[in-house]
């Protein structure tokens, strides 16, 4: 394998700096949000989508540190439920076309998450197979 470049090291570098960066403000922000919560002593359905959203974050870079790779369900799972938080705030203020909106948005995302997974679920049984084809010729 080849040694990486200068670039590629730079890169990497950053590329960890910037997660390690977004891990930091997202554990800020989950807490200055249960500061608030316990502020007003009040707990909202909102409230639970947005710690549900900095929790799959966190989730989403532990994954990358884990594995070195972000899997694609995630960002898909986080933007269903900030349009899922987003109808909960404003659906009192929205016309009701709005909300069909963006309810068909998370309908096309969770569509997009079913088929990525089905691609992961694929993707693995041909490993799989690979895996059966090498050991049988290798005995």
């Amino acid at each position: 394998m080849n040694e990486p470049n200068v670039v590629q090291k730079f890169i990497w570098i950053g590329e960890r700096a910037i997660l390690l960066l977004i891990a930091v403000a997202t554990l800020f922000a989950t807490a200055s949000e249960i500061v608030r919560i316990i502020e007003v002593e009040t707990v909202n359905l909102s409230d639970l989508f947005l710690l549900f959203i900095y929790a799959e974050v966190l989730g989403m870079v532990a994954s990358f540190y884990a594995n070195n790779r972000i899997p694609v369900t995630l960002p898909l799972i986080i933007a269903m439920t900030a349009l899922t938080r987003m109808i909960i705030l404003q659906s009192k203020d929205l016309n009701a076309i709005n909300i069909i909106y963006e309810a068909s948005g998370i309908l096309i995302l969770s569509i997009a998450a079913y088929i990525m997974t089905l691609k992961d679920k694929i993707s693995l049984q041909k490993i799989m197979m690979r895996e059966k084809i090498e050991d049988s010729e290798n005995s």
